[in-house]
């Protein structure tokens, strides 16, 4: 039986970059946040890691919530912005404490 190809769409590739941006930005290494995300309950490899920033797995919701919160980020900020018509234009990302001030004002 042949595995049918992995189809990751515009959102899910913006979100791969999202995530590797954001984890350079906090000069994490691939390994470093696999840790992190391991740690917070959601077993991640290195290899899962690599993969995921390169389109190449699935990001899945439980994945996005843990390798957002290891990030210090809500999983919002991993997402793209979409305007009305579809089009990406922006990813949402802002540090945790800054979301949170806004909210708490």
């Amino acid at each position: 039986m042949a595995t049918r190809p992995i189809e990751i769409g515009p959102a899910g590739i913006r979100t791969a970059r999202n995530i590797e941006r954001l984890r350079l930005a906090r000069g994490l290494s691939q390994q470093q946040l696999a840790d992190r995300c391991t740690a917070l309950g959601r077993p991640l490899t290195n290899a899962a890691v690599s993969r995921t920033e390169r389109a190449r797995r699935r990001c899945d919701v439980d994945d996005l919530v843990a390798i957002a919160t290891a990030l210090g980020v809500l999983p919002a900020a991993l997402l793209p912005s979409w305007t009305a018509h579809g089009t990406v234009f922006h990813s949402a990302a802002q540090p945790l404490n800054r979301m949170q001030g806004a909210l708490l004002g």
